[in-house]
């Protein structure tokens, strides 16, 4: 990871009846300023089972420096995800208080917060708020039409598919095995908890499947316990997770720099050692009941900043794998991690029959590598049958150096950054044969989870936008499933999709970029289909169900504008 550098980056389906009740103005009458507040609640959009609603809290008596505000549910409505407060829930009972970033309110002024909801049969609008207690009194206003659904939504239902295919799955053409999707735990900083685990590699509701965890292996062998508790989690609560493990450098004395920082060469007479690390570190894991599926040799090769690092050659690593990679036992070696896949760090051991029996995998990481025109398949990777995995990602150009976007899930600049550069570049990978996606840190601000930072806007440990969209992969194309080809119809060349095989399943992920919706498109299987899924997240939704006709094997489903999706055909 090169901490320092700055690199670049639809409502779904109504599904069941808007209903009128969804906003209510509590404002204060003449003569009732003692109550010393107003609000005004609003649902902004509305699908099957779940709402956004924004809240707008005015101050109409002495200045507030920090503020509660509290309100019933009258229907069992549940608040899912907030954005600029901090909203809890017990039972009906619902309490939204100030983040640091809007905790004070002047007379006459006001604060805005939002949330996510669910509910099931209604949702009427709260009709009473208090303020610091204090309650908003005043009358309530009713709109006398539903909120509106944006043009690019796609309709309520999905008709039963007739005519020719959009997309037809040609399951007999197969491509890469998929080892996983994931991220990455804090390399220097704290472990995530349980919780946090539970939620980025779980496969229940508001929880995103990562299947692959990446940590580091410091040179100090008594930092190895740091990160053993999430890691013995994500094994045990996940389904078929991998580990891996990456070094950012070897200890200070074995290195020609004699530091842990800025680059340095392992020196030869060490090579031995080092190898003997890696292993420690590897069989140190496994009595701890982890096991390391997959240990790099090292983390850039070719990037020496001013924080842990060590630099190799490609012809180096060569004579490291080939001479030392067997001593490694009970994982698998991983070369190399370079910055951008540079292959002058991984051919020099693919061409060595010696040194690549000593690895399963070819690793690299994105930064750079779209632009050098590497990010479309490895032949020499192919040929001699090791998996190409990116193995580091980071971008968050949408704060624009830092602000409180991250914690609100409908804004429209991180919605764009998330579908038109991250997970653009999921799907250009699985089109690329590469079979592993690995994102930076797991728990950060504009990551999958929130880390807290006030500043920011996020939950800790709660699900982000981010997370949702990442998981439209993660959660469905499980490791083991195998990407196969597909064709499409001039109505579906708006589409990005790939398609993957695996437990008796077909499992379609659908990139629209585009800014109209793909209404009635037609999924051709091979086979009949006994049981369709379909789950999408835009702007304005997350891993939201949507409506799915079925007509033996053909399934039909409107693909929102702004979104990504994902089809799941039970065979």
């Amino acid at each position: 990871m090169r901490r320092h550098q700055n690199t670049r980056t639809a409502v779904l389906s109504a599904g069941a009846v808007l209903l009128a009740s969804t906003a209510v103005a509590a404002a204060l009458p003449a003569g009732a300023a003692a109550a010393g507040c107003a609000v005004t609640y609003a649902v902004s959009s509305q699908w099957q089972g779940g709402f956004g609603a924004n809240v707008t809290v005015t101050n109409l008596g002495d200045p507030v420096n920090g503020w509660t505000l509290t309100w019933s549910y009258a229907a069992g409505q549940t608040v899912t995800q907030a954005w600029n407060a901090t909203v809890t829930q017990s039972g009906a009972a619902v309490s939204a208080r100030n983040v640091g970033y809007n905790g004070s309110i002047p007379t006459n002024g006001s604060t805005s917060f939002g949330f996510n909801g669910a509910w099931t049969g209604s949702n009427p609008a709260p009709t009473s708020f208090a303020l610091n207690g204090v309650t908003c009194t005043g009358g309530t206003t009713t709109p006398t039409s539903s909120p509106s659904v944006p043009p690019s939504s796609p309709p309520p239902s999905s008709p039963p598919p007739t005519g020719a295919a959009d997309i037809t799955v040609n399951t007999a053409s197969r491509y890469q095995t998929i080892d996983g999707f994931g991220a990455a735990v804090s390399i220097w900083g704290g472990a995530w908890s349980t919780a946090e685990t539970q939620t980025l590699v779980g496969l229940g509701p508001n929880q995103l499947g990562l299947s692959i965890v990446r940590t580091g292996i410091s040179p100090v062998s008594g930092e190895w316990g740091t990160q053993v508790s999430a890691l013995r989690t994500a094994k045990s609560y996940g389904s078929n997770v991998k580990i891996m493990a990456s070094p950012w450098t070897a200890p200070a004395a074995w290195k020609t720099n004699n530091s842990r920082i800025n680059g340095g060469k392992l020196r030869t007479d060490y090579y031995d050692d080092y190898a003997g690390h890696l292993n420690s570190y590897v069989q140190y894991m496994r009595n701890q009941g982890v096991t390391i599926d997959v240990t790099s040799v090292q983390n850039e090769p070719d990037w020496h900043p001013d924080y842990d690092s060590m630099d190799w050659s490609g012809t180096e690593l060569q004579t490291f794998v080939r001479e030392q990679g067997a001593k490694v036992q009970n994982t698998k070696l991983m070369v190399a991690e370079a910055v951008n896949l540079n292959y002058g760090y991984t051919d020099p051991t693919l061409n060595d029959a010696a040194a690549r029996d000593n690895i399963g995998y070819i690793g690299g990481h994105l930064y750079g590598t779209e632009a050098s025109g590497r990010l479309k398949p490895y032949p020499l990777a192919q040929q001699h049958n090791k998996p190409v995995w990116m193995t580091e990602w980071n971008l968050h150009e949408a704060d624009g150096g830092g602000s409180n976007i991250w914690g609100n899930p409908a804004n429209a600049t991180v919605w764009n950054e998330t579908l038109d550069d991250i997970m653009r570049t999921v799907h250009r990978s699985m089109e690329s044969n590469w079979s592993a996606y690995v994102w930076w840190y797991g728990k950060r601000y504009y990551s999958f989870i929130g880390d807290g930072e006030s500043a920011y806007g996020t939950a800790a440990g709660a699900p982000l936008k981010r997370g949702y969209a990442f998981a439209q992969y993660a959660k469905y194309v499980r490791p083991g499933y195998q990407r196969v080809a597909l064709t499409k119809s001039s109505k579906a060349s708006p589409l990005e999709v790939t398609a993957y095989s695996g437990d008796g399943k077909i499992t379609l992920v659908i990139l629209n970029r585009s800014t109209s919706a793909v209404n009635n498109a037609v999924v051709q299987a091979p086979q009949n289909v006994s049981r369709a899924e379909y789950v999408a997240t835009s702007q304005n939704a997350s891993a939201a169900s949507q409506p799915v006709g079925v007509n033996g094997n053909q399934v039909t489903v409107n693909v929102g504008a702004r979104s990504i999706s994902t089809v799941v055909l039970t065979l």
